[in-house]
């Protein structure tokens, strides 16, 4: 599992000029299952996102494709996590490491 976290790299209205399309990028990796969760960093500079199912190398060409990212108005830290206690709601994203 990978924890996507980005922060913003220019003022808050150059943001919200591309959210609509970063909305509907986030729609569709949840309709494909590999976003998890997502919202916004408090105070707003910045968001999580997590994602499931795909490689890292997968998970780095997803977040180079965000409109946020195409716009130049954020960066990605994206952590690598094994995720082997969740909720029973998310018990489809639980891992094994065999360790």
């Amino acid at each position: 599992m990978f924890v996507m976290e980005l922060s913003y790299t220019a003022p808050i209205e150059a943001v919200e000029d591309v959210l609509d399309a970063h909305i509907a990028w986030l729609d569709g990796y949840y309709a494909s299952g590999v976003f998890i969760a997502s919202g916004r960093k408090v105070p707003r500079e910045g968001g999580i996102i997590l994602a499931a199912g795909v490689s890292r190398a997968e998970v780095e060409r997803i977040a180079a494709e965000d409109p946020f990212t195409l716009a130049g108005v954020c960066e990605y830290r994206i952590t690598e996590f094994i995720a082997t206690k969740t909720s029973s709601d998310l018990a489809g994203v639980r891992e094994n490491p065999g360790v």
